[in-house]
């Protein structure tokens, strides 16, 4: 094995455990808000750093740049559809949880 497959796995496993991080604050989190919050920011983190190693095993550099792409569309889309369920919850009359 070479030193970029270590790294490969390294960063594949951190990249689970925020999703698993991520899972966790859905399902632990008091209101709609703050799960949105814990989703969509360690499944951005989580969706990035599992990119970064399949880019370093990516055998040519239009496959880093396919990578690339559908993180930034993912990242563009997970911020709107937060933004949009968020505004819904206000809407609506969600309270915001004040502990």
């Amino acid at each position: 094995m070479t030193p970029g497959d270590y790294l490969s796995a390294a960063l594949l496993i951190m990249g689970s455990l925020f999703f698993l991080a991520g899972t966790i604050g859905l399902l632990r989190f008091p209101d709609v808000y703050t799960r949105l919050h814990a989703l969509t920011k360690a499944d951005n983190v989580g969706l990035g750093l599992i990119v970064a190693a399949l880019a370093i095993q990516a055998s040519s550099w239009a496959g880093v740049v396919k990578l690339v792409l559908i993180w930034l569309l993912v990242l563009l889309a997970g911020s709107s559809v937060s933004h949009l369920v968020s505004r819904s919850a206000l809407h609506r009359g969600v309270d915001v949880w004040k502990g």
